[in-house]
């Protein structure tokens, strides 16, 4: 591998660039998993990004989560008999029930995917 250089004042400093200049879509679920890396597996951390493999790899990590939520929830609830009939006779039992089974299955993914 030959590098090449561009020379800037005094120094010459290297031309560098990542193979890969994709835009990936970073949510929360990729965020709070990058802090997990940072925080927990530095070595981890240091190396994806080093190797430009941390967004791709993020952006994976938030779009599996966001998938089993999907599939989660409309389980979930289903099983317990949360309803549209439910929505109609009782609507704050409906939002209680709904809001429990998304913290539910979102301390499922976390556990899962965003810390593991």
């Amino acid at each position: 591998m030959e590098l090449t250089y561009t020379k800037v004042g005094d120094y010459y400093i290297p031309n560098l660039a990542l193979d890969d200049d994709a835009k990936y879509e970073v949510g929360i679920y990729g965020r709070m998993h990058e802090q997990y890396l940072e925080e927990h597996h530095h070595g981890t951390y240091t190396s994806l990004l080093l190797t430009g493999k941390l967004w791709k790899h993020l952006a994976d990590i938030d779009a599996a989560c966001h998938e089993r939520m999907d599939f989660l929830i409309p389980a979930m609830a289903k099983q317990e008999g949360v309803t549209e009939a439910l929505k109609a006779a009782d609507q704050m039992e409906w939002v209680g029930r709904m809001n429990n089974i998304r913290n539910r299955a979102e301390e499922i993914v976390l556990r899962e995917l965003v810390y593991a």
